[in-house]
């Protein structure tokens, strides 16, 4: 074994299934040179036999990545081997990730197969992507439950067929720490040197980290994590909290990763930006609250040592007291530098969109801080797949008079006016948008508002998802004006929701359910 773990970023595939974290092909592809930028390992960027589309997302990732192994996922199937070759082939570090479910309650319920015939899928699976890729990993889907004979049977076949990499994932975030310990030490003693092993932990006990470190403790030199947390259900193992245990506890697990913790924040902050997902102040490592400190006894101590209450240092993170402020008088080297501390390398072109969009920004508000940078880069993704765009808004209310709003969008080229009444401004906008969305049906279900920065000016987000019929969509969007933001949020939701059905009628979503209802990871 190695003093080293290999950190295994599964944000694009696994953390992407969480609900509402649907990400465009542009969102993928700047959190992939996020997490590049800062040296994860492995990064899985999707399931390419899920649809044609997310072929093409993954290969967007594969084409362009420095530094980290690009991983696609698939089934045992041949067809899915092909797509993932087919998805990854480009990359620099290219690797295929096969897996099959191996407990009985899986072979039984879901796959109808028995033993035998789940050991010749992978035999078959696993030979037929070593063919393709020298880096080659199996993953047992529900291994904690699978009976630990056959998991070593399994595995030991998949090294013997060219598998390079084994996950031993806890699917449903079922097992302790010191069962998983015992499993992947009986898997260690069944396969040896010849793969590394790998861990994949579910957090539905709230054991996903703890699990993930177990693993490692017992030999695991591969951590299969997402930013935030994000994933099935529950969620997975928090990248952020794995590194910065590692580093934290180093005198008592020895072990180090490649990690830049020092985009750890900026990382959370993306994600938290293309998904809308929000985040609880006091989560560790990455919380508003993680380096607050509101008693007066612990500030005390921390006016005399920091080291009394804080285990990290808070720059270490990415948190800092020198959040460079920037206003109308900044230029483009200033904002570029900027863009750079936060961990975002941009091209020239996407510099020269950001620095006009700053621009106009300055003329609403004095100072402009890192939220509203990283506000002004999201903004800007996806704009030639825009069929709905915010041309103006104009609302009143009072106390004494009924509130309304004119709303004026351009759908398709053509500039549509529509002006409509309501409970309050907000309301008023989204039923003009309504009817100019031809959709009447279309419900709000989810809404939530807060403040990007401090201070009187400050930009108001909005985060929310509209649903007709079985399709979601989310939007967001940020301005000083919160019933104009709201309005561009709506229209970012009209603009997902249109890509979705689309997906839809070309029957990529259709394929991706069947996929995902026939066993869609780990």
């Amino acid at each position: 074994m190695t003093d080293h773990v290999h950190i295994f970023d599964t944000t694009l595939r696994d953390g992407e299934q969480s609900p509402g974290a649907t990400m465009t092909a542009d969102e993928k592809l700047l959190l992939a040179r996020k997490l590049d930028s800062m040296r994860v390992d492995v990064i899985e960027a999707g399931f390419p036999a899920a649809s044609p589309g997310e072929l093409r997302s993954v290969q967007r990732v594969a084409e362009v990545l420095e530094h980290s192994a690009i991983a696609a996922l698939c089934r045992t199937r041949t067809g899915d081997i092909d797509a993932a070759w087919e998805a990854v082939k480009s990359a620099k570090k290219p690797r295929i990730h096969v897996f099959i479910a191996t407990s009985d309650l899986h072979l039984e319920h879901k796959l109808k197969m028995t033993r035998a015939q789940v050991l010749e899928q992978i035999r078959a699976g696993v030979s037929h992507a070593a063919q393709y890729c020298d880096s080659v990993e199996f993953s047992a889907e529900d291994a904690t439950r699978t009976d630990v004979g056959f998991l070593q049977e399994a595995f030991a076949l998949a090294v013997e067929c060219g598998a390079t990499v084994l996950n031993i994932p806890d699917t449903v975030g079922y097992t302790m720490p010191q069962e998983y310990f015992e499993i992947i030490t009986k898997v260690r003693e069944a396969v040896g040197d010849k793969a590394i092993l790998s861990a994949h932990c579910h957090d539905d006990l709230g054991l996903a980290v703890a699990n993930s470190l177990a693993a490692i403790s017992a030999g695991a030199r591969q951590v299969e994590v997402c930013i935030n947390g994000i994933g099935e259900r529950a969620g997975n193992a928090a990248l952020e909290e794995v590194v910065m245990a590692l580093r934290t506890r180093r005198d008592l697990m020895g072990i180090t990763s490649n990690v830049d913790t020092r985009q750890l924040l900026s990382a959370s902050k993306m994600l938290q930006d293309i998904t809308g997902l929000p985040m609880q102040w006091n989560k560790a490592i990455v919380g508003r609250n993680a380096f607050a400190h509101e008693s007066g006894i612990h500030q005390h101590g921390m006016l005399n040592n920091p080291e009394t209450y804080e285990i990290m240092r808070p720059e270490d993170v990415g948190f800092t007291d020198t959040n460079l402020v920037l206003g109308k008088h900044s230029g483009k080297h200033a904002l570029r530098a900027r863009y750079v501390e936060l961990g975002y390398d941009l091209e020239d072109a996407k510099m020269n969109e950001l620095f006009d969009a700053f621009k106009k920004l300055c003329d609403k508000k004095k100072v402009i801080y890192d939220e509203d940078l990283q506000s002004l880069l999201h903004a800007g993704l996806n704009g030639d797949e825009k069929r709905f765009k915010l041309e103006d808004i104009r609302f009143s209310s009072g106390l004494s008079e009924e509130a309304s709003a004119t709303v004026s969008v351009r759908v398709d080229g053509e500039l549509k006016t529509v002006s409509r009444d309501g409970d309050g401004p907000v309301n008023a906008a989204f039923e003009a948008l309504r009817e100019i969305a031809g959709n009447p049906d279309m419900t709000l279900v989810d809404y939530r508002l807060e403040a990007l920065t401090v201070g009187a000016d400050a930009q108001g987000r909005v985060h929310l998802s509209l649903r007709s019929g079985d399709i979601t969509a989310r939007g967001d969007s940020t301005h000083t004006d919160v019933v104009v933001a709201s309005a561009k949020a709506f229209v970012d939701a009209l603009n997902h929701y249109e890509l979705q059905e689309q997906l839809q009628d070309s029957g990529e979503l259709r394929r991706a359910a069947e996929v995902k209802a026939s066993g869609s990871g780990v």
